[in-house]
């Protein structure tokens, strides 16, 4: 079976064209610069060069059609007919408590998707109307909705609940959900094998570290706390993010400079992290080398970063009474051998000891980062978000075809 894989955003379409037989890309791509001008779709089939195509794509129907197009193209294409598509599995950011796990798309589900908007607002919708594209342009192809919530639903409750009264819980849903789920999901069970040993038998603390980052601790195979919150700005310093801050900060500074409050969220989502406290950017590459000129602030930035995961790796030990593997991924995590290097350093104590030169060598593969003596074992392993949300896909709609046939059966 082919599964298309789609990540939409506000203004791009990440996809993927998997052959989940065989776990295997056939093609990838971006379509980015959606409803500006000279939009650009940039086209990976597996065994031939990138192609990129700049055009008026005013929207997401039409960055689908291009995508779909492209897929069939006689000379850049990896299928003949629309038909050898089986799904289409969406990544959605947030599921709220109604969706724990995967779901086939139906009409309810939609209405459900619509009313976590106000948990996800400024990602849901464009997932949303990712879907409604594909339900206009692949008619009859079940589609499938991933939720970056999903893995970390069986926290218990005293990880997830705030302190505040429990009624805003009840009424308003307000508790910690967690992001990044299918990649923390992915590389916490891909190091599970590289210790050789079922997940529900290892402790593995996740780092995702990307522009929005977050942290997992995986206990036996599951999720019992993670950094991110109700929203994804709670928890590790990011590029434009502020993470972890005390919340009366901000009524602070919104009376002092008479901020809206929407002007105190692009505060807080787009102007602070490591781009508000270098002044300078929001890129890590930028951040290591300025510091490397001797920038102050790049500096801080950096230090504050590496300090912030360093007490999160801590806490995430005790809460799992022990750890086996620590796991870094995503952009500045599976490229960084400096940032890694300061996040590990200080903590032989907790039975971490990396080898300088493995950490050094990996640079966006997969390796073992730590000393052999380590006792507990150090990984860098590139994440696949879109081969967990194929594979989620495909075990939707097996589950959905194994229901309709006992129905039958009856």
């Amino acid at each position: 079976m082919k599964i298309l894989v789609l990540n939409c955003g506000s203004s791009s379409v990440k996809y993927q064209l998997i052959d989940i037989d065989k776990n295997y890309p056939l093609a990838k791509g971006l379509v980015s610069r959606i409803g500006m001008s000279e939009a650009v779709l940039t086209h990976k089939p597996h065994d031939r060069p990138e192609v990129k195509i700049t055009g008026e794509i005013i929207d997401h129907i039409v960055a689908i059609e291009y995508v779909i197009s492209i897929l069939l193209s006689p000379n850049h294409g990896v299928i003949k007919d629309k038909s050898e598509i089986g799904a289409v599995g969406h990544r959605v950011v947030h599921g709220g408590e109604k969706f724990p796990e995967s779901v086939l798309i139906n009409s309810e589900v939609m209405v459900e998707l619509r009313n976590c908007i106000e948990l996800a607002p400024l990602h849901n919708p464009h997932n949303i109307r990712g879907i409604n594209a594909c339900q206009k342009i692949l008619l009859n192809i079940p589609q499938v909705a991933v939720f970056d919530t999903a893995f970390h639903q069986q926290m218990p409750k005293h990880a997830y609940i705030y302190g505040l009264p429990y009624i805003l819980y009840k009424k308003h849903g307000i508790r910690r959900y967690g992001f990044h789920g299918t990649s923390h999901y992915y590389v916490s069970r891909r190091a599970s094998e590289l210790l050789k040993k079922p997940a529900n038998e290892v402790n593995i603390i996740t780092c995702h570290l990307g522009n929005g980052a977050s942290m997992a601790a995986v206990k036996e195979g599951i999720s019992i706390d993670t950094s991110m919150g109700f929203t994804p700005l709670e928890g590790l310093l990011m590029g434009t993010r502020c993470g972890d801050l005390d919340p009366a900060v901000i009524l602070h500074v919104m009376a002092r400079e008479e901020l809206s409050l929407q002007e105190a969220n692009t505060l807080l989502n787009k102007h602070s992290g490591m781009q508000g406290i270098s002044g300078h950017s929001s890129d890590m590459r930028d951040i290591i080398q300025e510091a490397k000129e001797g920038h102050a602030n790049s500096r801080l930035a950096l230090d504050i970063y590496c300090y912030r995961i360093k007490k999160y790796i801590g806490a995430y030990a005790v809460a799992m009474g022990g750890m086996n593997a620590l796991v870094f991924t995503a952009g500045i995590g599976e490229n960084s051998p400096l940032i890694r290097e300061r996040c590990c350093e200080g903590l032989e104590f907790l039975g971490i000891e990396l080898d300088e030169g493995r950490n050094e060598e990996a640079i966006g593969v997969e390796a073992l980062i730590s000393k052999d003596k380590s006792k507990v074992k150090v990984f860098a392993i590139p994440t696949n978000e879109e081969l967990v949300i194929a594979q989620e896909t495909k075990k939707v709609l097996e589950v959905n075809t194994f229901l309709k046939d006992i129905v039958k059966g009856v």
